[in-house]
């Protein structure tokens, strides 16, 4: 039986019917099941059914079904009857009514002339039907595929009756402008590729452009400000749990009885030994690098290896007479050791190098190379082609910066070391005290001495005070400060003076009392040989081995080195009172100062030096200058640097606007430096030593804070001489001169003149 592929459907239910009038009468088979398919069953009854015949009408459905469309093959039974009364009663044309609801041509009815049967036939579909165009599709039914495909090619594609869609004709770039120009509705309009034209926009896709260019949702009905729809939220609608209320399966707490299989099987494999567990990693030995390979990120480059030397006319086979040894030479080489031997080869000659035998040394030789390379050790050397003179600082020449002190001009004698000296503010006097308790007072220009005052302690430091209205000096003692007033004063100056050491009115007492006594002497007994003033420092305070003026001439500070705690005392002549500014103080006290522009004060102790605000009280900073005993101190009169000596033979030069490390190191003297002092006008700084000489230096400092300071040694003073292993105690400036004046363990004050 020849059942068709495809047919439409109207057409293949008529034609079925047909056949199967002729198909019933001439089969009556019984279709078996499954289960009855290979058994005998009651209806064979043995019989051989005859093949049916064949229905010639079938030839006929089989042409229509291929020329017609084709329909569904699965429709019920009861609508396969129902249709093909209709298709009967459409052909014979019996209901009008249904000719007036056929939307399609009419069939004409007409006899095949191949088998003599009847078949329907459509009229054609004229191609100039009058229709609206707008409704209809494009014509081109190539698909979704990429349309460069027909860019060398005069069509675009093919129409639904598979012919070509010409590509219509569009011009150059040119007329394409003109007639956007020319055409109103040009900016409305888009290429279609498909049709390869340019097609009008709707309204509605004109408005889905404009929405998209202001960011807006293309949607025309979308209400971006709708109420929020609460679907879990409300009476009723809590949810359990977020995704779903069942359950929990029993699978989450029952072991698995797979995985306990595959578990059992990979432990049944270690078992057996097919399956071995990583072996740790045996880091004991020590790793192992190819010295001459490429270098690792890891690791610094090797260094090159050395390359041996070359071979010389002495190694020749042939070589000239003169390399050749006598037999002599070789005895001589052959009996010395070869550790000692210069080289380790005698020269041969030989006529022809077909002639030289084999070398008996090759293997010795690569085995020694191989040992020079694994243990000698290599260094690298760069070899830097410098002057040495470059590396020397470029100085200026100390015979441009003067003036500064070249030579001895006096020298003024105690019977004692010279252990304390003071210039006057106006440069013109100088105090001097010894060991032996003498404090002389002498001229700089002559070195005439004027007057002499005798103590019965050590004196352990003088001072004048820096006022230029008054003229007076402060004498330390084992407990006691002296202020002593000069003989030979305008009698205006006298009196002032004298008014201001020994008021007519005393102050008031402090409030709080303290243990330093002021006691002034009575008019009747003032003289040039006593002090109009004495200040009693507290029991035990042993000799003030320092006095710091502040510079106003109003305070001035002592520091006494018996004492532990009440090292350092601050004494304010005007009330007449003095006070301890530490309670308690970290270290022993060396040296103080005051701070020649602001209200600071500097405490050394033996290994730092603190920057305290008097004001504020409070801690600025501390200096670290890495001495292990501080010796001497002393600020810039700019108030910006400070210099640090040390018993350990360092000078530390401090610049206070940086850090609180020292800015340079120097290391001039080879012992112990006792004093340090810069100029009050001059750029110059000068420091003793226990070596019996002094340093001047040329110090300029400049206002420019990306200008380091500029240091230069000038001159070297020898004068002093070292004695009980102490040298020049102490030096000082005179304030209106380039002079220096200093005093020496061996008694002598001398004073150094440009």
């Amino acid at each position: 039986m020849i059942v068709p592929a495809r047919s439409s459907k109207k057409r293949k239910q008529h034609d079925g019917n047909e056949s199967l009038g002729v198909f019933r009468e001439s089969i009556d088979m019984e279709m078996l099941s499954d289960e009855e398919d290979g058994e005998e069953v009651e209806s064979d009854n043995g019989d051989v059914d005859e093949f049916p015949e064949i229905d010639a009408g079938s030839d006929e459905s089989n042409e229509k079904d291929e020329n017609d469309e084709s329909g569904d093959e699965d429709e019920d039974e009861d609508e396969d009857e129902d249709e093909n009364e209709e298709n009967k009663v459409i052909r014979e044309g019996s209901d009008d009514s249904h000719e007036e609801l056929r939307i399609f041509p009419k069939a004409k009815t007409i006899v095949s002339g191949i088998t003599g049967q009847e078949k329907r036939v459509y009229p054609e579909i004229e191609p100039e039907y009058d229709s609206d165009s707008s409704t209809e599709d494009t014509p081109n039914r190539v698909g979704e595929i990429p349309m460069h495909w027909y860019d060398d090619l005069p069509h675009v594609g093919y129409d639904m009756d598979g012919k070509r869609v010409l590509k219509p004709a569009r011009g150059d770039e040119l007329d394409r402008f003109l007639e956007t120009v020319e055409d109103p509705n040009s900016w409305i309009s888009a290429f279609d590729k498909t049709a390869q034209a340019d097609n009008p926009l709707t309204a509605e896709e004109l408005d889905i452009i404009q929405r998209l260019y202001t960011n807006e949702n293309p949607d025309a009905n979308y209400d971006p400000y709708a109420p929020s729809t609460e679907w879990f939220t409300g009476q009723g609608k809590e949810e359990i749990m977020p995704l779903t209320a069942a359950p929990e399966p029993k699978r989450r707490w029952v072991p698995s009885k797979w995985e306990h299989k595959k578990v059992m099987k990979i432990v049944r494999a270690i078992r057996q030994g097919r399956i071995l567990p990583n072996k740790a990693k045996n880091t004991s030995q020590p790793p192992f690098y190819a010295i001459w390979s490429e270098s690792s990120a890891l690791h610094a480059p090797p260094l090159p290896a050395p390359k041996p030397r070359l071979p010389s006319n002495f190694e020749s086979y042939n070589p000239p007479e003169e390399y050749l040894p006598s037999e002599e030479d070789r005895k001589q080489w052959e009996e010395t050791d070869p550790e000692d031997r210069e080289r380790d080869y005698v020269p041969h000659k030989y006529s022809a190098l077909r002639l030289v035998p084999g070398y008996d040394r090759f293997i010795k030789d690569r085995f020694n190379r191989q040992l020079d390379l694994y243990m000698a050790p290599r260094v690298q050397r760069v070899k830097l082609n410098i002057d040495p003179n470059s590396l020397i600082p470029k100085l200026p020449s100390p015979n441009s910066l003067k003036p500064y002190p070249t030579y001895r001009s006096l020298q003024v004698p105690h019977q004692n070391m010279a252990r304390c000296i003071s210039v006057s503010p106006d440069g013109a006097w100088v105090v001097s005290g010894d060991e032996g308790g003498v404090v002389g007072l002498w001229e700089v220009n002559v070195g005439r001495e004027v007057k002499k005052w005798k103590f019965n302690e050590k004196i352990g430091s003088v001072e004048w005070c820096p006022r230029t209205d008054v003229i007076y000096f402060v004498v330390g003692t084992e407990d006691m400060l002296h202020f002593l007033i000069p003989p030979n004063l305008p009698p205006s100056v006298l009196q002032l003076t004298q008014s201001i050491l020994a008021p007519s009115t005393l102050p008031p007492a402090p409030e709080v009392p303290s243990p330093v006594k002021w006691s002034t002497s009575s008019s009747n007994a003032w003289s040039d040989d006593n002090a109009i003033l004495t200040v009693h420092l507290p029991p035990s305070s042993g000799l003030p081995s320092q006095i710091a003026w502040h510079r106003r001439g109003d305070y001035l500070a002592s520091v006494s080195i018996g004492a532990a705690q009440g090292a350092v005392w601050i004494h304010q002549v005007s009330r007449r009172h003095s006070q301890a500014p530490f309670k308690k103080v970290r270290g022993k006290v060396q040296l103080v100062l005051f701070h020649p522009m602001k209200p600071c004060f500097f405490v050394a102790t033996q290994q730092y030096v603190r920057m305290y605000n008097l004001s504020e009280q409070k801690l600025l900073k501390t200096l670290q200058p890495g001495i292990k005993w501080i010796s001497s101190m002393d600020v810039h009169p700019s108030g910006d640097h400070l210099i640090v000596g040390g018993y350990d033979r360092k000078l530390c030069w401090f610049d206070l606007e940086l850090s609180d490390k020292p800015y340079k190191v120097l290391r001039y003297h080879t012992r112990a430096i006792r004093s340090l002092h810069f100029h009050p006008t001059y750029p110059l700084f000068a420091s003793s030593s226990d070596d019996g000489v002094i340093q001047i230096f040329h110090a300029r400092v400049y206002n420019d804070l990306m200008t380091d300071p500029l240091i230069v040694p000038l001159k070297i003073l020898r004068g002093h001489e070292v004695t009980e292993g102490l040298g020049v105690l102490q030096v000082k400036w005179c304030s209106r001169h380039p002079w220096l004046i200093s005093g020496g363990a061996d008694g002598a004050v001398n004073v150094w003149c440009s």
